[in-house]
C-alpha cells in the first residue's frame, strides 16, 4: 500500500484520508488540532475500532458525526498514548494495557494532559478516558479485526496483519522527536528495525500522517545522528545549534528542546 494512495475527505477542521484494503478500509483523520493528533480508524464489515481519542470538543464533535454519517459502528477504543477526551463516545468499551494504565492515569501521560489543561483551557477535554477492558500482549480480535497488541515503556503498539500495518506512539520521518538520551535512542532504532524487517505497508503514528519503511530508515539515521552530535558536543546550546544545522527543514523544535534537556541535563 503506497501511503499517498488514499481517499481525501475535507471536513470543516480536519480531514480524513480513506486507505482501502479490500475487505477492509482504514480512516486516518487528521485533525488540525493543536498539537497535531491523528486519530485511526479500522472498519470492516460496517464495524470499526478507534486507535487513540480526538482530544479537543470540536474535533470529538467533527469525528462523532463522520462516524455517523459514514454509517460505522464503532466497537471499540483502543486508547494507548492518547486517553485525554473522554467525553468521545463515552458508552464504547477502552481497551488499554495496565502499562497504558499508568502511564494515563498516574505516569507521563498524565502530566502531559494537565500541561495541556493548562495551555489550551477549555476547548480541551482533559478527562481521562476510563479502560473498561484491560488487554495483555498477544493477539486479540475486535469487530472481526485481528490485532497484536505488544506492551510499551509508556502504553503499547498495535499490529494489524490483515493490512499489514502498525501502529505506535510517534515516527515523523522529517520532524525531531522526543528522544530521552542514547539508550532511547537505541531502543527507537531497535523497533524502526523490526518493522523494517517485517516488511510492513504503512507505519500509524499519534502525530503524523501514516508513513512507509522509508521514512522509518530516515528515522533510524536522524537518530544514528542525534548519538553522534551528542558526543561531540560539550552542552546543550551546541547539540541543538548543529542538529538544526543537519536538518534545517525538521520540524517540531519544541520536541528537540526537549531531546536536549534529556542529552544535556
Amino acid at each position: 500500500m503506497n501511503k499517498n494512495a488514499f481517499t481525501k475527505v475535507t471536513l470543516a477542521k480536519g480531514e480524513v484520508n480513506v486507505y482501502d484494503f479490500g475487505e477492509i478500509k482504514l480512516h486516518a483523520y487528521k485533525t488540525n488540532d493543536f498539537i497535531d493528533d491523528e486519530v485511526f480508524i479500522v472498519v470492516k464489515n460496517g464495524k470499526g475500532v478507534i486507535i487513540e481519542l480526538p482530544c479537543f470538543f470540536d474535533n470529538i464533535a467533527e469525528l462523532t458525526e463522520y462516524l455517523e454519517k459514514e454509517s460505522i459502528e464503532i466497537a471499540a477504543k483502543m486508547t494507548a498514548y492518547h486517553a485525554a477526551g473522554a467525553s468521545f463516545l463515552p458508552a464504547v468499551p477502552a481497551y488499554g494495557t495496565k502499562s497504558a494504565v499508568d502511564y494515563n492515569t498516574n505516569g507521563g501521560g498524565a502530566g502531559l494532559v494537565n500541561n495541556f489543561k493548562g495551555a489550551f483551557g477549555e476547548i480541551f477535554d482533559s478527562s481521562i478516558c476510563e479502560t473498561t477492558d484491560v488487554i495483555g500482549d498477544g493477539e486479540i480480535e475486535i469487530a472481526g479485526i485481528k490485532m497484536i497488541i505488544t506492551s510499551t515503556a509508556e502504553a503499547y503498539d498495535i499490529e494489524i496483519p490483515e493490512i499489514n500495518c502498525v501502529y505506535t506512539h510517534m515516527l515523523g520521518h522529517d520532524c525531531h522527536s522526543i528522544v530521552a538520551g542514547a539508550p532511547h535512542a537505541d531502543g527507537m532504532i531497535s523497533q524502526l528495525n523490526y518493522y523494517i524487517r517485517k516488511g510492513f505497508d504503512l507505519v500509524l503514528t499519534s502525530h503524523y500522517t501514516p508513513e512507509d519503511l522509508k521514512d522509518a530508515q530516515a528515522k533510524i539515521d536522524y537518530l544514528k545522528d542525534l548519538k553522534e552530535i551528542a558526543c561531540e558536543c560539550e552542552n546543550g546550546k551546541e547539540f541543538k545549534a548543529k542538529v538544526q544545522e543537519k536538518y534545517p527543514e525538521y520540524s517540531g523544535e519544541n520536541y528537540l528542546d526537549m531531546t536536549t534537556g534529556f542529552f544535556f541535563a
